[in-house]
Parts: structure tokens; sequence; C-alpha cells
């Protein structure tokens, strides 16, 4: 090859090399933000950020937080979000989710299945907000917050189902707890876990129960997002912390109601999504028009 022909070549390069940088690294991000800087559309480009009533940016409209003491305990003044398992619990920088499905009903030495986290969540947002007795209750879930799951153990038919059980556990619920959820499976009594005694040669059968089949406590109340760092809540699961917010800050539920009703947001073009309430927003406004004295926003 020619000299000729090679310098030419590396010409070519070098002025789409200059000609690929003044457009792409250059002129490109130069147009994104001229347009972020146009009305309506700088907020969000700077963030979506949040001021508190003083005009001190405090939170994004986009990422949720907790509203906690400095022990992990929901304030009771605010409006809780959903859980989150992000890092500690709303990390930005560890944004992401469980990548638990809905299969995982068996609960490990050192980890709860997450079955059992929907349990033990739904039990502790109706104690929390008062609901009674047996208001947690879900299905496939014990009553005191277990997965209600069985092994059961026997010779099988050959759709590999278990026909004649011998033997039967209760695989969530670890001896010394007390009585089993329920104290037989087709005429076999039901055992309590043994430490450090695998399970997992017995037919799984999670047990449905006589929970209802829409359960009191919403399902975004006892569930985590993908991100981890959803800023929403339901409608329902907001409206149930009302009573509590109330007795809280002293004011009566139809204040609460009023402030979460300014904070509500309807389908997107009306049929994408689900209505949705922004946590951040309504504990502000709280924060602002009904302060509780001595108190101080969690996160």
């Amino acid at each position: 090859m020619r000299a000729s022909g090679v310098i030419r070549r590396y010409g070519a390069a070098l002025r789409a090399l200059l000609v690929l940088t003044a457009v792409l690294g250059i002129g490109y991000p130069l147009v994104i933000w001229l347009v972020a800087q146009l009305p309506g559309l700088h907020a969000r480009a700077e963030g979506s950020l949040v001021a508190d009533a003083a005009g001190r940016p405090v939170a994004s409209a986009l990422i949720g937080q907790a509203f906690t003491d400095t022990e992990g305990l929901p304030l009771p003044q605010y409006l809780q979000s959903r859980p989150s398992v992000a890092g500690r619990g709303y990390d930005a920088l560890a944004s992401g989710a469980s990548n638990l499905g809905p299969e995982n009903v068996v609960d490990q030495p050192t980890a709860p299945s997450l079955l059992t986290q929907i349990c033990t969540r739904s039990v502790a947002v109706a104690v929390a907000e008062g609901l009674g007795p047996g208001a947690g209750a879900r299905p496939f879930c014990t009553a005191e917050g277990r997965g209600a799951v069985l092994a059961v153990y026997g010779s099988r038919d050959r759709g590999g189902v278990i026909a004649h059980p011998v033997r039967v556990v209760s695989v969530n619920e670890p001896c010394g707890l007390g009585a089993t959820f329920i104290t037989s499976y087709r005429g076999v009594p039901v055992e309590c876990a043994r430490p450090g005694e695998s399970y997992a040669a017995g037919q799984i059968v999670p047990i449905r129960g006589s929970a209802a089949a829409h359960p009191r406590v919403p399902a975004d109340a006892v569930t985590a997002s993908g991100s981890g760092l959803d800023p929403d809540i339901s409608p329902a699961y907001a409206d149930l912390q009302a009573d509590r917010i109330a007795r809280a800050r002293g004011l009566s539920v139809d204040q609460v109601r009023a402030v979460i009703r300014n904070h509500q947001s309807g389908r997107l073009f009306g049929f994408l999504g689900e209505p949705r309430v922004n946590v951040v927003a309504v504990n502000l406004e709280l924060d602002d028009r009904h302060p509780v004295a001595g108190c101080c926003s969690g996160g």
C-alpha cells in the first residue's frame, strides 16, 4: 500500500473523529441542556426537587424516603412509604429489588422467605394502624405472620403428587414457638420444623387458610417496589394510615384525608398505571399546616 493511500485513510478517520466529537460530544449535550432550560422542563431536569415551607430543597418527588426514628421505627405522625430493600431502605445508591419470586415460600436459616416477609409486614401494619385482631390476615399466612407452608412426605404417583402422606412438617414454624398453625393434614399430624433439618425432599404445599381474598392491608403496604425507591403509595394504603396520623397530630381524620387528596394523582392519560399518593408531598404539607411540637421530619 502506498504511503499516500495510508495518509488519506488516516486523514479521513481523523476528520470523522473530529466531526463526531463536535456533534455528539459537544452539540448534542448542548442541545439537550438548552431543552432542559425550557419552562415546564427545568424543574424536572434538576431532579424534580421538593422544597419545604422555607424554600429549602428537602427531597425529590421521584424518590421515596423513610419516615422513621433513629432506631428505624415508623414515626406515627407521618404517612409511611411502602417497604424498601434498597440498601437499608430507600438508599438511592443501592436501588434494587430482592429478586425473590412467588415460589420463594420456605424460610432459610439466614433469611425469611418472601412469603414470610409479606405475612410479617401485614401483621405489623395491622398492629401499627390499630386495626384489631386478625386484620393483618392474608392468604397462605399464619396468624403470627409466617408463611403457611407444609413439607409433605410419602410415596408419589406418576404425576409426582403424594397421594398418601406419611409425614407432614410446617417448615416455617420452628419447634419451640408453640402449636403449628394446623394440627393435621389429610389425617397426618403436623410437626414443627427442627433447626438444621432439610425439608427439600418433601413436597412443598402452601395452605391458603380462611383469610379473605382481598386483605384489609393493601398489597403495596407489604411488598417492595422493583427500584426500592418508589415515592408513591396507593390511595387505599394512604387512607388506612389516616386515623393514626390524626391521633398523632391531634387532627380530625377528615383533615388528614384532605391533605392526602391534595397529593393524589390518577392514572396517566386516564388508563396507564394506578392512582397514587406522593408520600413526601403529603408529609411536607402536614408539617407545614399541622406541625407537631418538638418533632422533625424523618428520613
